[in-house]
Formats: C-alpha cells, sequence, structure tokens
C-alpha cells in the first residue's frame, strides 16, 4: 500500500449525520493538538502496544534518513494509554493530511478513567504501507531517532515530548522509555 492514504482515508468512512466523533491519539496527537475539539479525556484502548516501528518520510525524517514515529501493533494482552478528542467530522479534513504517511483511520473501542467506554476512531499504520519499517533493536531505533530529521523538527523531540507526554498520562510505556533512556545515553556520551 502507498504510504500516502489521504485518498483511501477518505473513504473509509462516511460521516453523513454524524455531529461528533471520538478519536484516540497515542503518540503527537497526545501532545500536538493542532485541531479544534469539543472534548479531550484520557482514554486506553487493549490489544494494542505502542511501538516505534514506522517510518516517518514527510515530518520527522526524510525519504534518505527516515525517522521513525509510533503505530500500533496489535497484542491480545496489551494496553495502550492516551488521549481521546471528541471532534467534529471536519476535522478529518486536516488529520488525514497530517497522519497520510502510512496511516489508516479504524474503529476502536475506548475505556475512559472512568470506566466508561466509547466506539472512535484511531490511526494505525499497519505493516503493509510503504513507510512501515518494523521491529529492530531499542538502542539501534534511538540512534536512528537521534539522527533524524525533517519538517516538523528533530525526530528526537517526537520521542522526548511523547515520554513526557506519556508519564504526564501516568502511562509506563517500556519500549518508549527505553528508546528514551538509550537516546538520552547517546547524547551525554556525545558531549
Amino acid at each position: 500500500m502507498s504510504a500516502d492514504t489521504i485518498a483511501h482515508n477518505r473513504k473509509r468512512f462516511d460521516f453523513s449525520g454524524v455531529d461528533s466523533i471520538w478519536l484516540f491519539g497515542y503518540g503527537s496527537l497526545i501532545y500536538k493538538v493542532d485541531f479544534p475539539f469539543l472534548e479531550k479525556r484520557p482514554a486506553t484502548i487493549h490489544g494494542w502496544q505502542r511501538r516505534f516501528w514506522q517510518g516517518s518520510h514527510d515530518h520527522r525524517g526524510t525519504p534518505e534518513a527516515p525517522g521513525r514515529v509510533v503505530t500500533l501493533i496489535e497484542n491480545p494482552d496489551a494496553r495502550c494509554k492516551g488521549m481521546a478528542y471528541r471532534v467534529s467530522p471536519k476535522v478529518f479534513e486536516h488529520l488525514d493530511v497530517r497522519e497520510k504517511n502510512g496511516y489508516l483511520r479504524f474503529t476502536t473501542k475506548m475505556t475512559f478513567d472512568d470506566g466508561s467506554h466509547a466506539e472512535g476512531l484511531v490511526y494505525i499504520a499497519t505493516e503493509d504501507n510503504e513507510a512501515f519499517l518494523g521491529h529492530a533493536p531499542e538502542a539501534d531505533i534511538a540512534r536512528q531517532i537521534a539522527g533524524a530529521n525533517g519538517p516538523s523538527g528533530p525526530n528526537s523531540e517526537y520521542l522526548l515530548r511523547l515520554a513526557e507526554s506519556l508519564r504526564t498520562l501516568g502511562d509506563a510505556c517500556p519500549h518508549t522509555f527505553a528508546i528514551e533512556t538509550h537516546l538520552r545515553s547517546a547524547t551525554e556520551s556525545d558531549t
């Protein structure tokens, strides 16, 4: 599948008659909220784990030197905490462009911190997209992130802001925090 998913996403859901819908963010959508929303609540989805397995050729890297950003990988025992936003369907005109590098919209059931549930949408970069990089040792991922830069800034900024946001949410994400530790160690040894 092409890395540019804009047209594909616009065919996936019919928003006719829908005033608002929940959107689940687990990466930069937690901290870079460049869209209007009606409500914002911490939430968790089950059966998915956050992984730095998606290449970023358009935001945090380039086609020649892609960065790494998060996607979700299925794991029946996993849970992923993030932020849910209740948005107007018009917001997807912007988000489909922002998330175009391999991400498709899927439906998901979210559990809010108070135990209530809602159905919503989540962007996931599946392994069949051209930008998918897949598994690598966390130290190697950190090295790739340390060297990547794109139109949205250094890839390291993405990682560090995500780690900080997860701590604020109270989410212990061993994968993200291990990569952060490797990145900080590499940066300290360079100084």
